[in-house]
């Protein structure tokens, strides 16, 4: 499915899925919209910790349409799911932003690694949660992101399981997705990043190995900010809710 047709689905409400598996070959982002006070410290934070916060756009001062990535598209109606966070909060699920739009809010647009899903399967390596267009798993680890004046928090992951004998390739096929976390940060023991129980994640869907050789496979994720803008305490805080993305125009590399 295109981009735009993917993302007209969506504001037609027509579309009621997590993004994964769909609108194959182009980029998909989170997103994170802060008051202009913020915004300026918040590229910062995105500059100091770009694997999980790949920066693809900053929007202009009150403007929702990404004229670099996606343009005519809409931030306030264009994705499944928004998150609202009032001084860090959380306050509610919303299905579009069109009634809480405030003039002097700043959107950013991070790559996702829903981006990389595709090559990962064009080169045989099977994820159930991609197979059955499911979200999924992510994780708060022990690994502190760098600090800004407002922002600091924990590095989130996503994990995805792998065949022993594929994850090189796959550390290499990821790698050169570098506006959407690149290679993975850990390979293996969830213990050693600070996970306790790999089948509870604290975002998205939990799905087993389907053999035994799988190996757990981490990659930073764009969830991360959404931790630093609550710990931040900030007024009022939007963002995409976890595995459901804004889907751009750009191709996925």
């Amino acid at each position: 499915m295109e981009s735009r047709l993917l993302r007209k689905k969506i504001r037609n409400r027509q579309f009621k899925e997590p993004t994964c598996g769909f609108a194959e070959g182009f980029t998909q982002t989170n997103l994170v919209v802060v008051p202009k006070k913020y915004a300026d410290d918040f590229e910062l934070f995105c500059k100091l910790n770009p694997k999980p916060c790949p920066l693809i756009e900053r929007l202009e001062v009150g403007s929702f349409e990404p004229k670099n990535s996606a343009p005519d598209a809409d931030l306030r109606t264009d994705l499944v799911l928004y998150k609202k966070f009032i001084n860090g909060e959380f306050i509610e699920t919303l299905s579009d932003l069109n009634q809480e739009w405030k003039d002097d809010l700043v959107s950013f647009l991070l790559g996702c690694s829903f981006t990389f899903e595709a090559a990962l399967k064009e080169n045989g390596i099977y994820m159930p949660h991609y197979e059955q267009k499911g979200n999924v798993a992510m994780y708060s680890t022990n690994i502190d992101t760098v600090p800004t004046t407002y922002f600091s928090g924990p590095l989130v992951v996503s994990m995805r399981w792998i065949p022993e004998d594929q994850v090189d390739e796959a550390v290499n096929i990821t790698g050169r997705y570098t506006k959407n976390h690149g290679s993975p940060i850990h390979t293996g023991n969830p213990l050693d990043i600070g996970i306790p129980n790999i089948k509870k994640p604290d975002f998205g869907q939990y799905w087993d190995r389907v053999n035994d050789t799988d190996v757990p496979v981490f990659w930073a994720c764009g969830v991360t900010p959404q931790q630093a803008v609550q710990a931040a305490r900030v007024p009022l805080v939007f963002t995409h809710s976890p595995g459901y993305m804004f889907v751009t125009d750009l191709k996925e590399k």
